[in-house]
């Protein structure tokens, strides 16, 4: 009896290791970096919510902008913004596979990596 009850206990603890493990990888790790550049024609501006819970995290900007990873394949990236970037700025965006994207930061076109260079080059 008492040994079902260890195995059961044991069985339970290598689970809850495993989806603790996935969660952390989804939430934390599994991170992809891209870079964009802003256009500000494509920009949303949101409206205030009024007292409602706002799950994009109080952005008032909306950018969904042409990004490529460091092997220049590109995708389009919706991310938020407190206010209106500057038009033509390259931004290096961290992306996560279930929040989307948890930071940016400005970069100088010298920063890009050369693949992503060749794919602004070409435009």
């Amino acid at each position: 009896m008492k040994k079902n009850v260890l195995v059961g206990i044991g069985t339970a603890v290598v689970i809850a290791g495993v989806l603790l493990g996935i969660g952390a990888w989804l939430f934390l790790g599994g991170r992809t970096t891209y870079y964009t550049q802003i256009d500000n024609s494509r920009i949303s501006e949101g409206k205030p919510r009024d007292g409602v819970i706002d799950l994009k995290g109080g952005m008032s900007y909306s950018y969904t902008l042409p990004a490529y990873n460091e092997k220049g394949v590109g995708k389009d990236i919706t991310f938020g913004a407190s206010r209106e970037l500057r038009e033509g700025a390259f931004l290096e965006l961290t992306v996560s596979p279930v929040r989307g994207v948890v930071e940016w930061s400005e970069v100088q076109y010298e920063e890009l990596p050369d693949a992503v260079r060749e794919c602004y080059d070409a435009s």
